[in-house]
C-alpha cells in the first residue's frame, strides 16, 4: 500500500513567509506536501485530513482578516487540525479557545515548540 504524504496548508501567509515556513517545517515533516492557501475557495477545497497553519493576520482573499476568526469558522471536525502562527501569547490562547491546536510564532520556527506542534498536528507525537 502506497504511503500518502501528509498535506500541510500554509493559510494566509505572504509569499516570503510561506517559503520560510516551508523550509523550516520540512525538518519536522520531510515527507509532507506544503501548499499555500490565500483565498477562501482554496481553503474550502482542502482535503479533510489537511493540517492548517494559519497566520494571525490573513494575507489574501478570505471572508475575514483574522486567523483566529477563520479558525472559529472552520467546521468543528477541522479545528483540531489547525494551529495559529503568531508570537503573541494572547492570540495563541484565543486560537486554542476557538478549537485550534497550540501553535507557535515565526520566531520559533526552529524550536521544540514548532516541532511539537507539527508532530502533534500530523499525529506523530511520539516520534
Amino acid at each position: 500500500m502506497a504511503h500518502e504524504a501528509p498535506l500541510v496548508a500554509l493559510v494566509g501567509h505572504c509569499g516570503p513567509d510561506c517559503f520560510a515556513l516551508k523550509a523550516a517545517l520540512r525538518r519536522y515533516a520531510p515527507d509532507a506536501e506544503f501548499v499555500f492557501v490565500n483565498d477562501g475557495g482554496s481553503l474550502g477545497a482542502l482535503a479533510e485530513g489537511a493540517v492548517m497553519l494559519v497566520n494571525r493576520l490573513l494575507d489574501g482573499e478570505f471572508s475575514t482578516g483574522s486567523g483566529i476568526d477563520l479558525i472559529a469558522m472552520l467546521p468543528e471536525s477541522r479545528r483540531g487540525r489547525a494551529a495559529l502562527v503568531s508570537n503573541i501569547a494572547r492570540a495563541q490562547a484565543e486560537a486554542v479557545r476557538a478549537g485550534a491546536t497550540s501553535g507557535f510564532g515565526k520566531t520559533e520556527l526552529y524550536s521544540d515548540k514548532a516541532r511539537g506542534c507539527m508532530l502533534s498536528l500530523l499525529g506523530r507525537g511520539g516520534e
